[in-house]
Parts: structure tokens; sequence; C-alpha cells
């Protein structure tokens, strides 16, 4: 018989964390029909000889929320095997949203995800209030990898309680709404709740967001509506008190967000407490793959305060360089950086090299404030040198968060933590990790060895896919929808990250491509060849379904 697409010869690896096998793959009607040695003839042959063949990647942690409008490719995720997203992140969703609130609802973003206002006000269609209209004008925009969204805190609150919902408790009734509110938004498509306990993220006018310091009970009064439509609940800076209130109410799964500090024997420690805070419910962890928290070069964002500096800021990157390789420029620059009080301790700053590849594992002693001293230069001298000969190319990464990749794998081995995290969507001129799925594989399978090939594909497949409630995407088998990537597993990497700016309006944000995949499937359909868009856009809105 003919089949859509026949992936010839590749390595199975197919999601389970079971040994990968030689064999073919059978692809008709958006669907998986054979697996093993397959007869009969592809209209379309993939050869997949020396390759890993495994599932789409699913990603817990994005906040292409807004991006979906004006890019419905949905990059850069989908340039690293990512093939479902996770939307409504944070507690910050655009719905449910009154016609009067939209402008709150973008502009909380904005401060909340360095998501520029003007880009989401312009980029969208407005054109909904409940979150099922939302989840309808998602799949209207035909993007070209499946979507999930929760609905979040924020928007829920200020529906219900208006400017109270900012700094007020809610009354019994008020959280009897918003939980009703949750209900219908899951009945609607939803696959579940987000909330936001994070102090430091913030409203245009300084305020932390509604819902950090709701009373937990409120949270209670929405797990036991989550709870009986078997929903995901997600809580970003919750404590362990508040997480195991959720799960003892929900009896479901919980999702939040948690990391490890550079201490010696922290990732066990941290992994420890998680294996304690699992005995009292299905809760997962996830986390960044690596140091990470603000990156800045010549092309982006510039590490000093100055008057020389603040000129410099309102250069394009030509005059910007132009400006450092003027002698008098450059000594200003220099002695305003050498006067400047530092935002953050260069330290914990390292220079990600001019090679096609970044360079994420430089060990802490190859810092920028050492390597300047290795050069006898004063840090800023390094990083307009540095510049200057990497013709503004030259990023540096500020390692705020998981700042030991050592301590973090022992954070890794924990059954209860996903690496995940990558943000893509939010802080885009900040940070660019959307790339996380390629350091799985090009750092912690393929360099550090912390997981084998099958058990890394497995927590980039089929367990996200569980605690998303997915249960037809994650593994190669017959009847499973056909999200599939075809890669080299010996040079999947991520390119260097660069500045673009093709948001609405010429916003500036990072973009990252890919090394190593040659094919990258969406139920069914094509949709990028050898790291490259191919057009096609088969992704789905997947509704929660009980």
């Amino acid at each position: 018989m003919a089949h859509d697409i026949v992936i010839r010869g590749g390595e199975l690896v197919d999601g389970t964390g079971a040994a990968p096998v030689q064999g073919d793959l059978a692809i008709d009607d958006g669907s998986i029909t054979a697996v093993g040695a397959v007869d009969g003839k592809g209209k379309q042959e993939i050869d997949a000889r020396g390759l890993a063949v495994t599932p789409g990647f699913v990603d817990l942690h994005t906040h292409l929320d807004a991006q979906i409008g004006w890019d419905p490719q949905m990059t850069p995720v989908s340039w690293h095997g990512v093939t479902t997203a996770l939307l409504g992140n944070c507690g910050v969703t655009f719905a449910p949203c009154k016609p009067q609130d939209v402008e709150l609802l973008a502009a909380m973003m904005e401060t909340v995800e360095d998501i520029p206002k003007n880009a989401i006000l312009t980029g969208l269609p407005w054109d909904w209030e409940d979150y099922g209209g939302y989840l309808d004008a998602i799949e209207r925009l035909e993007p070209a990898l499946n979507v999930a969204g929760m609905v979040g805190h924020c928007a829920v609150r200020f529906y219900v309680m208006g400017e109270r919902a900012v700094e007020e408790q809610a009354t019994a009734e008020e959280r009897k709404q918003m939980a009703d509110i949750v209900a219908q938004s899951i009945d609607r498509g939803a696959v579940g709740f987000s909330t936001n306990r994070y102090p430091p993220h913030k409203l245009p006018d300084g305020r932390s967001i509604p819902g950090t310091f709701a009373d937990p009970i409120e949270l209670v009064e929405i797990a036991k509506a989550v709870g009986p439509r078997n929903g995901l609940m997600q809580a970003v800076g919750a404590n362990f008190e508040v997480l195991k209130a959720m799960a003892e109410t929900t009896k479901g799964r919980i999702l939040f967000s948690y990391g490890t500090g550079p201490q010696e024997g922290s990732g066990k420690a941290q992994a420890d407490n998680l294996a304690k805070l699992a005995q009292h419910g299905d809760l997962t962890a996830i986390t960044q793959v690596r140091g990470s928290g603000f990156m800045f070069g010549l092309q982006s964002n510039l590490p000093v305060q100055g008057e020389t500096w603040d000129a410099l800021r309102k250069m394009d990157l030509a005059g910007r360089l132009k400006a450092i390789r003027d002698p008098e420029t450059r000594a200003k620059l220099v002695a305003e950086g050498k006067d400047m009080k530092r935002r953050f301790p260069m330290t914990n700053v390292f220079y990600l090299g001019d090679d096609e590849t970044p360079n994420y594992t430089s060990p802490s002693t190859e810092n920028l404030e050492a390597q300047a001293a290795a050069a006898g230069e004063h840090w800023v001298e390094t990083f307009l040198r540095l510049s200057d000969q990497t013709d503004g190319r030259a990023l540096f990464n500020l390692r705020m968060f998981n700042q030991s990749l050592k301590e973090l794998g022992d954070l890794f081995r924990s059954e209860h933590i996903f690496p995940s995290l990558g943000d893509a969507g939010a802080h885009v001129s900040q940070i660019m990790d959307a790339g996380w799925p390629s350091f799985i594989l090009s750092y912690w399978i393929r360099e550090a060895g912390l997981y084998s090939l099958a058990e890394g594909v497995r927590r980039l497949t089929s367990g996200p896919a569980r605690v998303l409630g997915l249960k037809d995407r994650g593994t190669l088998a017959p009847g499973k929808r056909a999200d599939v990537n075809v890669l080299d597993p010996s040079k999947v990497a991520e390119r260097q990250p660069e500045l673009v700016h093709d948001f609405p309006g010429g916003a500036p944000r990072y973009i990252q491509k890919s090394l190593g995949y040659k094919t990258t499937i969406v139920n069914g359909a094509v949709t990028l060849v050898d790291g490259e868009h191919t057009g096609a856009r088969a992704g789905k809105v997947l509704r929660h379904a009980g």
C-alpha cells in the first residue's frame, strides 16, 4: 500500500525511554500508521539512515500568546524541534478580557514579559472576551505548531474585581466567580489555569500584578473547579505550602518553576526537596537548561550608563561600530565604564564566542572579569575589543539563574523536574533561551552524558505531554498524531543568537536558529527541512479533552 510519508531506516527513539531500534515509520492522514518494517512506498520518502527519529518536542513554558498573531511560524522554537507549545504561563493571559481592559492586559504583558505593547495591540485581532474566544482566534491564525493554553489568574481576577484585583483580597462571592470563569475556560478548551506569586512581576505603575498576594484560599477555590475537570494548575513563584494545598485539592497535575544555586550540594538538596514535595501529589517542576538571565552586546543592550554610552544607544549597529572605532570616543566609553557603579557582577558574565555555535558552558574561571584580567584590561575594554573584532556580533551572557552546570546536573537527575523554561516570546530583547531542546541534545546528552538519548528524548516528549494531559502525542506508535523530528544527534546545536527587528513597528528581538535537524513534521505535514520552514502551517489548537 502507499503511504503519505515513509521515514526509512532511522534510529527510532520512541519517547517512552525504551532503547532506540532501527526501523521505518509510516504516516497517513496526519497520524502514525506503522512503526518498524514498513511495506509499500510513501508519496514522500525521507531517508533517515544514520539519523534519529523522535516524537516532536513539547515546550511547557512559552509566552507566544501575542507573537503567534504576527509570526504563525512560532520562531525560534519551531527551529528546535518543538511541535507543541504551551501558552498562558505565569498567570498573564489576554483572556478573559472586557473590551475596555484590552490596553491594560497588553501593558501588563509588556512589563512582565518584555513584549512590546504596540506589537500586542496591533498584532492580534482582539475579537474575543472569554478564553474560548481567544483560542478560536488563535485557531483562525493557522499556526505552524500545535498550541495549548492555560487561562491566567491576572486576567481572571481583573475581569471579576476590576481595579481592586491588584491589591485587595477577594470576597467569597468573587472567589466563586473566578472559579466559575476558570471552569468555563477549561470547558471551552483551556488545558488548565496559571497563577503568579512572584512579586518582581509588575504592572506599569510599579505594583505587583493581580493575584501575587491573593489569599491561598482563592487558589484552593479555583482548584476545586480545575480538579474535577482533570485540568493542569501552574503556579510560578509559589512556596511549597501553596503548591501542596493546590495538589491536595485538585488531586491532579501541578506545574511550577524551580532552580538551583551555585553552592556545592545545592542541586542534590533541591532534588531531595522535590522528592519530598512529590509525596503530596502529582507535582512537576521545570527549570532553565543552563545559566541564564540577561544577554547584552553592541548589537543589543549596552552594559554601561553614561553620557557617551547613552549617545551610543541612539545609534544603529553601523553607527555604534563607527563610534567605538574612533579612539577619542572609545576612550570616553572606557572612562565612563570605569566610573560606573556596576549593575551586576562581571564575574557572572561570560562571552559566547565567535564560532558558529555559542559557548554556554565556559567554566566559572573564564568569566568576563577574569578574561579582562588575563588580557591586562578593564572589562569594558574587553567588551569593546571583542565587539570591534566581531563587527558587533559579540554577545555576553549573565548567569543569574542556574549558575552552576554541575549543580544543575544533580537537580536534573530528579524524576520530578523537566528541562524547559525557555520563555520563548518573552523577554525578547533580554534573553534567548528558546533553543533549549537543542542544548539538551548537544550538551546534557551528547557532551555531558547526563541522559541517554532515549531518556533525554523522553523528557522532551512523552514526559511533558503527560503533564499537559495529551494522550495522542509524545510517542512514536500507531494511532498517535504524527508530530515527528528527524535529526542528527551528533550535530544538533544552537546557532549564535542575533538581534533582528521583525516585530510589528520594527521592535527588536533575539532569534536563534539551529543545526542538525533534517525534518520536522507537524500533524503529518513537513513543516521544516534542514532547519528552514516549508510554509506549511498544520498546527492545531489542542483543546482540553477532559
